[in-house]
């Protein structure tokens, strides 16, 4: 995985989060190790004990008054305890001042120093995202990702199955791509999947038979979706006599991905099927079950309640 730095933030971000470099002369090739941003707290106080190291730190208002309340032997006792947490980078917000003695023991540990114009608030909330973007897992898939009815459909088989003309007439009936050929996925959190394309691809598809296709600009902005969830894997494949497919929806199946268990439907192909409309009642199913409805499931509890009285006088006759 390609290492994430300080002058990669810097160069991305600059502009979203305000920054200005107050130290110039430090490196900025210095290393972001955690996705974890971190403010002082106690430590400036001199309280050590469960200090984390290694993350990016920042000086809100309160830090900042604090230490202006400091005389000024403390103030260089408490920076230089909170300079030794080996840091990649000190931010300090809402424009403030940043105190002399800080940029002296910053450039002599070579920590550089930015100043941000946004509220406290505000730089954790831009900033975390992109830190938990540059450090989430991912993988790449052959695949094609579609979002219908709000459902992220990941369509997976062989080469050639068909998975980018089920995409295509998807999108014709109104529902939208997110990538086709190659999906990027990354893990959000502990069970959060997001699959987008490839940034040189932008949208379009090969269809056999026709070459390259532009999505947007055949069927408008409205046909596209920059990234999705990935809720469900439909498993694309060619019917076999010999095969075994569920019938009744009793029976899941699921897949993993960056481990993540996913549901998995296997759709057998043979001439005739409308595997477009089947899509689509794959993720209105789906949604139903997130609602609580499990129509397999009903539909079996109504058979044993029909067959419970026949199953009860069929044990009461001793004849």
């Amino acid at each position: 995985m390609k290492t994430l730095t300080v002058e990669d933030l810097y160069r991305t971000k600059a502009q979203s989060l305000e920054l200005e470099l107050v130290t110039p002369d430090c490196n900025l090739l210095r290393a972001i190790q955690s996705p974890t941003v971190s403010s002082p707290g106690l430590v400036l106080a001199g309280y050590m004990e469960r200090a984390p190291k290694g993350r990016i730190q920042v000086l809100g208002q309160t830090e900042v008054g604090y230490l202006a309340s400091l005389p000024e032997d403390r103030k260089r006792a408490s920076l230089e305890r909170f300079l030794g947490l080996d840091m990649p980078a000190v931010f300090i917000t809402k424009a403030q001042e940043v105190p002399p003695v800080l940029l002296e023991i910053a450039c002599g540990r070579n920590v550089p120093v930015f100043r941000s114009g946004l509220k406290t608030g505000d730089f954790y909330r831009r900033i975390q995202p992109y830190l938990e973007e540059e450090f989430a897992p991912t993988t790449t898939l052959h695949g094609s990702l579609a979002d219908v009815y709000g459902v992220g459909l990941l369509f997976v088989g062989r080469s050639g199955i068909g998975k980018s003309e089920c995409v295509l007439d998807l999108v014709e009936r109104g529902h939208r791509l997110v990538a086709d050929d190659l999906v990027h996925v990354s893990r959000r959190g502990a069970d959060l999947l997001i699959g987008r394309g490839h940034e040189l691809q932008r949208h379009h598809m090969e269809i056999r038979g026709i070459g390259i296709i532009d999505i947007p600009a055949l069927f408008g902005i409205r046909a596209i979706r920059q990234q999705k969830r990935i809720e469900v894997v439909v498993q694309l494949e060619e019917w076999s006599d010999t095969g075994y497919y569920d019938r009744t929806g009793l029976q899941s199946d699921t897949v993993e991905i960056l481990g993540v268990k996913l549901p998995k439907v296997t759709v057998p192909l043979n001439p005739g099927k409308n595997i477009t409309v089947i899509s689509e009642v794959v993720a209105m199913t789906h949604l139903l079950k997130y609602a609580g409805i499990d129509s397999a499931q009903a539909f079996n509890r109504g058979l044993q309640a029909a067959m419970r009285p026949v199953k009860e006088y069929l044990e009461e006759d001793y004849e």
